[in-house]
């Protein structure tokens, strides 16, 4: 799976560059036993199945002997919940390495003795924690500095600032009757920065009103809102 991901898109194009090394390691190849075993069943009963502590730890030890000063993550439904502020903090760390969990959990003891942190990308259950670590590797490549091409284009996406990125708009003109905004085509690019900051609000408040609660609003933002109420109440009064 991580071989696949490794050599696509941006991720590829910032192992290529040497930004940043990969690897995954097979933690079946530090379990003991003719069958290297790396699940149980769970003390006290119960279903499925519990990744032992042993092999996880063998693992991880030797992740963190290539990798000094490396972040430890569990990937895990009980974690705090992935997001944009979240991707920023982790592209200043040294180093990241994910434990994949998988079946019911990992032993509690790997938890309590080798995880940092625990992080979770919703509330939804996936069989196993690694396309949650190729989101969050994704996520977090593509703020480094010199991966994407435009160094504004991280700066310039949704969730940054808390809010939702502004309408797109490229060749026809004209798209099954809609045309494009006339203001975009104009050359005036203080106009089109103004188009765009009020999209920009305007996007979050419909979509996403709940990243506005607790964003503290600039006096442009605000000259916005108060043009809008105006013109609802036109609207509103007939």
């Amino acid at each position: 799976m991580f071989d696949l991901f490794w050599n696509h898109g941006i991720v590829r194009r910032a192992v290529e560059r040497g930004m940043i090394k990969v690897s995954a390691m097979n933690i079946r190849d530090y379990a003991q036993g003719r069958h290297s075993m790396t699940d149980d069943r769970p003390f006290g009963g119960g279903s499925g199945m519990i990744m032992k502590a042993e092999p996880l730890a063998k693992a991880i030890r030797s992740a963190r002997l290539e990798m000094q000063g490396a972040r430890t993550i569990l990937l895990s439904p009980q974690g705090e919940c992935f997001n944009q502020h979240k991707a920023c903090t982790l592209a200043d760390s040294k180093g990241l390495i994910f434990i994949c969990g998988r079946y019911e959990g990992v032993d509690e003891r790997i938890y309590c003795n080798y995880v940092d942190e625990e992080i979770s990308i919703g509330d939804f259950i996936l069989t196993g924690g690694e396309l949650a670590a190729m989101v969050i590797i994704d996520a977090v490549v593509r703020l480094l500095p010199g991966v994407l091409g435009d160094p504004d284009s991280a700066v310039n996406e949704s969730f940054n600032d808390n809010l939702l990125e502004h309408a797109h708009y490229t060749r026809p003109r004209t798209f099954e009757g809609i045309d494009v905004p006339p203001v975009l085509i104009s050359g005036n690019h203080k106009e089109i920065d103004k188009w765009r900051a009020e999209t920009t609000l305007i996007r979050t408040f419909l979509k996403r009103p709940d990243m506005l609660a607790d964003r503290p609003l600039s006096d442009n933002e605000r000259e916005i809102l108060k043009n809008w109420r105006q013109e609802l109440n036109v609207l509103i009064q007939g």
